[in-house]
Protein backbone atom coordinates (compact mmCIF):
# COMPACT_ATOMS: atom_id res chain seq x y z
CA UNK A 1 0.00 0.00 0.00
CA UNK A 2 1.57 3.21 -0.97
CA UNK A 3 2.01 6.03 1.61
CA UNK A 4 -1.05 8.14 0.33
CA UNK A 5 -3.38 5.84 0.40
CA UNK A 6 -5.65 4.70 2.47
CA UNK A 7 -7.42 1.22 2.23
CA UNK A 8 -11.47 1.97 3.48
CA UNK A 9 -13.06 -1.12 2.29
CA UNK A 10 -11.80 -4.81 1.49
CA UNK A 11 -13.61 -7.28 -0.19
CA UNK A 12 -11.63 -10.94 -0.58
CA UNK A 13 -13.30 -14.21 -1.85
CA UNK A 14 -16.95 -12.99 -1.68
CA UNK A 15 -19.57 -15.32 -3.00
CA UNK A 16 -23.35 -14.60 -2.51
CA UNK A 17 -25.28 -17.63 -4.13
CA UNK A 18 -29.19 -17.31 -5.07
CA UNK A 19 -30.74 -21.12 -4.43
CA UNK A 20 -33.58 -21.56 -6.12
CA UNK A 21 -35.85 -24.38 -7.60
CA UNK A 22 -34.09 -24.34 -10.92
CA UNK A 23 -30.82 -24.31 -9.49
CA UNK A 24 -28.22 -22.23 -7.70
CA UNK A 25 -27.20 -19.03 -9.08
CA UNK A 26 -23.42 -17.87 -8.50
CA UNK A 27 -24.28 -14.02 -8.72
CA UNK A 28 -21.08 -13.08 -7.14
CA UNK A 29 -18.13 -16.14 -7.43
CA UNK A 30 -15.17 -14.85 -5.50
CA UNK A 31 -14.87 -11.52 -6.31
CA UNK A 32 -11.59 -9.33 -4.77
CA UNK A 33 -11.70 -6.00 -4.33
CA UNK A 34 -10.28 -2.83 -2.67
CA UNK A 35 -11.59 0.48 -2.21
CA UNK A 36 -8.95 2.96 -0.83
CA UNK A 37 -10.15 6.78 0.93
CA UNK A 38 -11.21 9.87 -1.05
CA UNK A 39 -10.49 7.74 -4.48
CA UNK A 40 -13.30 5.92 -7.09
CA UNK A 41 -13.39 2.73 -8.04
CA UNK A 42 -15.01 2.17 -10.94
CA UNK A 43 -16.91 -1.21 -11.51
CA UNK A 44 -17.73 -2.09 -15.27
CA UNK A 45 -19.20 -5.30 -17.37
CA UNK A 46 -22.50 -6.02 -18.68
CA UNK A 47 -25.25 -6.40 -17.63
CA UNK A 48 -25.69 -9.89 -15.49
CA UNK A 49 -21.84 -9.89 -14.39
CA UNK A 50 -22.64 -9.51 -10.50
CA UNK A 51 -21.94 -6.07 -10.47
CA UNK A 52 -25.13 -4.81 -8.32
CA UNK A 53 -24.76 -7.73 -6.41
CA UNK A 54 -21.54 -6.87 -4.92
CA UNK A 55 -22.67 -3.85 -3.79
CA UNK A 56 -25.86 -4.94 -2.36
CA UNK A 57 -23.42 -7.49 -0.29
CA UNK A 58 -21.62 -4.80 0.97
CA UNK A 59 -24.69 -3.37 2.03
CA UNK A 60 -25.97 -6.63 3.69
CA UNK A 61 -29.25 -6.03 1.45
CA UNK A 62 -29.36 -8.99 -0.28
CA UNK A 63 -32.49 -10.05 -0.90
CA UNK A 64 -33.66 -13.95 -0.35
CA UNK A 65 -33.30 -16.33 -1.02
CA UNK A 66 -29.86 -14.88 -1.73
CA UNK A 67 -26.82 -15.20 0.46
CA UNK A 68 -23.42 -14.32 0.98
CA UNK A 69 -22.04 -18.29 0.96
CA UNK A 70 -18.05 -17.38 1.59
CA UNK A 71 -15.78 -13.92 2.06
CA UNK A 72 -14.90 -11.47 4.02
CA UNK A 73 -16.30 -7.48 3.55
CA UNK A 74 -13.65 -5.88 6.08
CA UNK A 75 -14.57 -2.11 6.37
CA UNK A 76 -11.93 -0.10 8.01
CA UNK A 77 -13.82 3.11 10.04
CA UNK A 78 -11.91 6.13 10.84
CA UNK A 79 -9.92 6.30 14.22
CA UNK A 80 -10.30 2.75 14.65
CA UNK A 81 -7.82 0.20 14.50
CA UNK A 82 -9.37 -2.94 13.79
CA UNK A 83 -11.59 -3.51 10.71
CA UNK A 84 -15.20 -4.62 10.64
CA UNK A 85 -16.60 -7.61 9.04
CA UNK A 86 -19.38 -6.99 7.36
CA UNK A 87 -20.34 -10.40 6.64
CA UNK A 88 -20.01 -11.35 10.40
CA UNK A 89 -23.57 -9.29 10.83
CA UNK A 90 -26.62 -9.73 10.37
CA UNK A 91 -28.32 -8.02 7.98
CA UNK A 92 -31.04 -6.49 10.51
CA UNK A 93 -28.50 -5.93 13.43
CA UNK A 94 -27.80 -2.82 15.33
CA UNK A 95 -24.14 -2.70 14.17
CA UNK A 96 -24.91 -2.98 10.88
CA UNK A 97 -27.93 -0.61 10.52
CA UNK A 98 -25.52 2.07 12.35
CA UNK A 99 -23.02 1.64 9.43
CA UNK A 100 -25.73 1.17 6.58
CA UNK A 101 -27.04 4.82 5.39
CA UNK A 102 -24.96 6.42 7.84
CA UNK A 103 -21.18 5.70 7.03
CA UNK A 104 -21.64 3.81 4.06
CA UNK A 105 -24.47 4.61 2.15
CA UNK A 106 -25.90 3.77 -1.48
CA UNK A 107 -27.62 5.67 -4.65
CA UNK A 108 -29.79 3.11 -6.14
CA UNK A 109 -29.94 2.16 -9.69
CA UNK A 110 -33.78 3.10 -10.55
CA UNK A 111 -34.79 6.14 -7.85
CA UNK A 112 -38.66 6.35 -8.53
CA UNK A 113 -38.61 2.60 -6.78
CA UNK A 114 -35.53 3.35 -4.38
CA UNK A 115 -38.31 6.04 -2.51
CA UNK A 116 -41.51 5.56 -1.15
CA UNK A 117 -44.16 7.16 -3.02
CA UNK A 118 -46.42 7.85 -0.07
CA UNK A 119 -43.89 9.60 1.85
CA UNK A 120 -42.29 13.25 0.52
CA UNK A 121 -38.78 13.53 0.28
CA UNK A 122 -38.41 15.57 3.39
CA UNK A 123 -39.59 12.60 4.89
CA UNK A 124 -37.49 10.60 3.49
CA UNK A 125 -34.36 12.50 3.74
CA UNK A 126 -35.14 13.80 7.64
CA UNK A 127 -35.50 9.54 8.51
CA UNK A 128 -31.85 8.68 8.07
CA UNK A 129 -30.71 11.71 9.59
CA UNK A 130 -33.22 11.30 13.17
CA UNK A 131 -31.92 7.49 12.91
CA UNK A 132 -28.20 7.98 12.82
CA UNK A 133 -28.02 11.50 14.39
CA UNK A 134 -28.81 13.20 17.40
CA UNK A 135 -31.25 15.92 16.18
CA UNK A 136 -33.90 17.23 16.62
CA UNK A 137 -36.77 16.84 13.98
CA UNK A 138 -36.17 20.65 13.32
CA UNK A 139 -32.39 20.08 12.85
CA UNK A 140 -33.10 17.63 10.35
CA UNK A 141 -35.41 19.31 8.29
CA UNK A 142 -32.58 21.97 8.15
CA UNK A 143 -29.94 19.65 7.54
CA UNK A 144 -32.23 17.97 4.95
CA UNK A 145 -32.95 21.72 2.85
CA UNK A 146 -29.08 22.08 3.15
CA UNK A 147 -28.15 18.58 1.39
CA UNK A 148 -30.92 19.42 -1.46
CA UNK A 149 -29.64 23.20 -2.04
CA UNK A 150 -25.80 21.23 -2.45
CA UNK A 151 -27.16 18.54 -4.92
CA UNK A 152 -28.34 21.87 -6.40
CA UNK A 153 -32.05 21.44 -6.37
CA UNK A 154 -34.12 24.10 -7.27
CA UNK A 155 -36.35 25.44 -4.72
CA UNK A 156 -35.62 22.82 -1.94
CA UNK A 157 -37.52 24.71 0.63
CA UNK A 158 -40.33 23.90 -1.50
CA UNK A 159 -39.29 20.57 -2.80
CA UNK A 160 -38.86 19.28 0.61
CA UNK A 161 -42.62 18.85 0.63
CA UNK A 162 -43.06 17.25 -2.83
CA UNK A 163 -43.39 13.32 -3.74
CA UNK A 164 -41.22 11.89 -5.73
CA UNK A 165 -43.89 11.24 -8.53
CA UNK A 166 -44.09 15.18 -8.32
CA UNK A 167 -40.55 15.51 -9.79
CA UNK A 168 -38.62 15.04 -12.86
CA UNK A 169 -36.21 11.75 -13.39
CA UNK A 170 -33.31 14.41 -12.62
CA UNK A 171 -34.32 15.43 -9.86
CA UNK A 172 -35.44 12.99 -8.19
CA UNK A 173 -31.76 11.18 -8.51
CA UNK A 174 -30.50 14.76 -6.66
CA UNK A 175 -32.65 13.88 -4.14
CA UNK A 176 -31.84 10.06 -3.79
CA UNK A 177 -28.27 11.36 -3.76
CA UNK A 178 -29.31 14.17 -0.83
CA UNK A 179 -30.87 11.52 1.44
CA UNK A 180 -27.65 9.62 0.49
CA UNK A 181 -24.98 11.61 1.53
CA UNK A 182 -27.51 13.04 4.23
CA UNK A 183 -25.04 11.57 7.00
CA UNK A 184 -22.03 12.57 5.47
CA UNK A 185 -20.82 8.66 4.37
CA UNK A 186 -17.55 7.63 3.99
CA UNK A 187 -18.09 5.41 1.32
CA UNK A 188 -20.80 5.86 -1.33
CA UNK A 189 -22.10 3.32 -3.65
CA UNK A 190 -23.64 5.01 -6.86
CA UNK A 191 -25.16 1.81 -8.92
CA UNK A 192 -25.56 3.07 -12.87
CA UNK A 193 -26.77 6.22 -11.17
CA UNK A 194 -27.57 8.04 -14.51
CA UNK A 195 -28.70 5.47 -16.55
CA UNK A 196 -32.26 6.98 -17.18
CA UNK A 197 -31.11 10.70 -17.21
CA UNK A 198 -30.40 11.92 -20.92
CA UNK A 199 -26.93 13.28 -21.29
CA UNK A 200 -27.32 16.93 -20.20
CA UNK A 201 -28.81 15.92 -16.67
CA UNK A 202 -26.11 12.49 -16.53
CA UNK A 203 -23.40 14.98 -16.97
CA UNK A 204 -24.84 17.67 -14.39
CA UNK A 205 -25.15 14.53 -12.02
CA UNK A 206 -21.69 13.84 -12.86
CA UNK A 207 -19.94 17.18 -12.03
CA UNK A 208 -22.01 17.53 -8.97
CA UNK A 209 -21.08 14.02 -7.30
CA UNK A 210 -17.05 14.76 -8.30
CA UNK A 211 -17.61 18.32 -6.57
CA UNK A 212 -19.11 16.49 -3.31
CA UNK A 213 -16.46 14.26 -2.90
CA UNK A 214 -14.15 16.66 -2.66
CA UNK A 215 -16.25 18.30 -0.22
CA UNK A 216 -16.96 15.58 1.97
CA UNK A 217 -13.77 13.63 1.29
CA UNK A 218 -15.68 10.35 0.66
CA UNK A 219 -14.81 6.78 -1.44
CA UNK A 220 -16.88 6.51 -4.65
CA UNK A 221 -17.63 2.79 -5.79
CA UNK A 222 -19.49 3.93 -8.95
CA UNK A 223 -21.10 0.88 -10.84
CA UNK A 224 -21.91 1.51 -14.51
CA UNK A 225 -21.78 -0.11 -18.08
CA UNK A 226 -20.50 3.01 -19.60
CA UNK A 227 -16.63 3.40 -19.87
CA UNK A 228 -17.01 6.75 -21.16
CA UNK A 229 -18.32 8.00 -17.25
CA UNK A 230 -15.45 5.54 -15.96
CA UNK A 231 -12.76 7.49 -17.70
CA UNK A 232 -14.04 10.61 -16.31
CA UNK A 233 -15.03 9.77 -12.94
CA UNK A 234 -12.36 6.87 -11.74
CA UNK A 235 -9.03 6.10 -10.66
CA UNK A 236 -9.24 2.13 -10.79
CA UNK A 237 -11.24 0.22 -12.94
CA UNK A 238 -12.50 -3.36 -11.52
CA UNK A 239 -13.91 -5.43 -14.97
CA UNK A 240 -16.22 -7.99 -13.75
CA UNK A 241 -17.88 -11.25 -16.11
CA UNK A 242 -20.25 -13.54 -14.62
CA UNK A 243 -19.50 -12.84 -11.11
CA UNK A 244 -16.11 -12.22 -10.82
CA UNK A 245 -13.42 -9.38 -11.41
CA UNK A 246 -11.22 -10.60 -14.40
CA UNK A 247 -8.76 -7.41 -14.69
CA UNK A 248 -8.41 -4.86 -12.24
CA UNK A 249 -5.82 -1.43 -12.05
CA UNK A 250 -5.77 2.11 -12.71
CA UNK A 251 -7.50 4.01 -15.63
CA UNK A 252 -5.05 5.02 -17.78
CA UNK A 253 -4.08 1.09 -17.14
CA UNK A 254 -7.39 -0.43 -18.17
CA UNK A 255 -7.79 1.67 -20.93
CA UNK A 256 -4.56 2.14 -22.81
CA UNK A 257 -3.28 -1.02 -22.10
CA UNK A 258 -5.76 -3.50 -21.09
CA UNK A 259 -4.64 -7.06 -21.23
CA UNK A 260 -8.16 -9.65 -20.63
CA UNK A 261 -9.66 -10.10 -23.97
CA UNK A 262 -13.00 -8.88 -22.75
CA UNK A 263 -11.91 -5.77 -21.30
CA UNK A 264 -10.50 -5.29 -25.34
CA UNK A 265 -13.63 -6.32 -26.76
CA UNK A 266 -15.83 -3.74 -24.49
CA UNK A 267 -13.00 -0.88 -25.23
CA UNK A 268 -13.70 -1.68 -29.06
CA UNK A 269 -17.13 -1.64 -29.03
CA UNK A 270 -17.12 2.19 -27.73
CA UNK A 271 -18.37 4.70 -30.52
CA UNK A 272 -15.16 7.06 -31.49
CA UNK A 273 -15.81 9.87 -33.30
CA UNK A 274 -12.43 8.62 -35.06
CA UNK A 275 -13.94 5.67 -36.70
CA UNK A 276 -14.67 5.43 -39.92
CA UNK A 277 -17.88 6.27 -40.61
CA UNK A 278 -20.65 3.88 -42.34
CA UNK A 279 -19.03 0.51 -40.68
CA UNK A 280 -20.52 -1.66 -38.36
CA UNK A 281 -19.60 -0.98 -34.54
CA UNK A 282 -17.74 -3.93 -33.08
CA UNK A 283 -19.65 -6.53 -30.82
CA UNK A 284 -19.00 -9.03 -28.66
CA UNK A 285 -19.66 -12.11 -29.71
CA UNK A 286 -22.49 -14.34 -28.60
CA UNK A 287 -23.69 -13.50 -25.22
CA UNK A 288 -23.16 -13.82 -21.04
CA UNK A 289 -24.07 -17.86 -20.22
CA UNK A 290 -27.17 -18.79 -18.76
CA UNK A 291 -26.82 -18.76 -15.03
CA UNK A 292 -27.90 -22.27 -14.42
CA UNK A 293 -25.66 -23.52 -17.44
CA UNK A 294 -21.99 -21.85 -16.73
CA UNK A 295 -19.20 -23.03 -19.12
CA UNK A 296 -16.20 -25.27 -17.56
CA UNK A 297 -13.08 -23.52 -17.39
CA UNK A 298 -12.70 -19.45 -18.04
CA UNK A 299 -16.42 -18.36 -17.94
CA UNK A 300 -15.51 -16.04 -21.24
CA UNK A 301 -13.32 -18.79 -23.10
CA UNK A 302 -16.94 -19.41 -25.22
CA UNK A 303 -16.82 -15.79 -26.75
CA UNK A 304 -13.07 -15.39 -26.77
CA UNK A 305 -11.30 -14.97 -29.71
CA UNK A 306 -7.90 -16.19 -28.03
CA UNK A 307 -9.19 -19.12 -26.44
CA UNK A 308 -6.82 -21.93 -26.12
CA UNK A 309 -8.31 -25.36 -26.45
CA UNK A 310 -7.81 -27.48 -23.52
CA UNK A 311 -6.57 -25.01 -21.44
CA UNK A 312 -9.19 -21.88 -21.18
CA UNK A 313 -11.99 -24.79 -21.25
CA UNK A 314 -10.67 -27.16 -18.46
CA UNK A 315 -9.57 -24.43 -15.51
CA UNK A 316 -10.65 -21.69 -14.53
CA UNK A 317 -7.87 -18.33 -13.65
CA UNK A 318 -7.09 -17.23 -10.88
CA UNK A 319 -6.67 -13.24 -10.37
CA UNK A 320 -3.11 -12.47 -10.46
CA UNK A 321 -0.60 -9.56 -10.72
CA UNK A 322 1.53 -8.68 -13.73
CA UNK A 323 2.22 -5.28 -13.04
CA UNK A 324 2.04 -2.72 -10.23
CA UNK A 325 -1.29 -2.63 -9.16
CA UNK A 326 -2.63 -4.43 -12.16
CA UNK A 327 -4.10 -7.62 -11.98
CA UNK A 328 -5.77 -10.11 -14.75
CA UNK A 329 -7.53 -13.70 -14.76
CA UNK A 330 -6.40 -14.57 -17.89
CA UNK A 331 -4.33 -17.89 -18.96
CA UNK A 332 -2.43 -15.57 -21.54
CA UNK A 333 -0.60 -14.07 -18.83
CA UNK A 334 0.03 -17.11 -16.26
CA UNK A 335 -0.07 -21.05 -16.81
CA UNK A 336 -2.81 -22.83 -15.63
Amino acid sequence: MTPNKELLLEIKGLKTYFHLAEGVVRAVDGVDLKLWRGHTLGVVGESGCGKSQTSMSIMRLVPPPGRIEEGQILYYPPMQSNPIDLVSLHPNSKEIRSIRGNQISMVFQEPMTAMSPVLTIGRQITEAIILHQQVSPKEAHEIAVEMLAKVNMPNPERIIYDYPFQLSGGMRQRAVIAMALSCNPNLLIADEPTTALDVTTEAQILDLMRKLQQDFGMAIMYITHNLGVVAEMAEEVAVMYLGRVVEEGPVDTIFHAPKHPYTQALLRSIPSIHATTRTTLPTIAGSIPHPYNRPAGCPFHPRCPQAMRGVCDAAEPELHSIAEGHDVSCFLFGKP
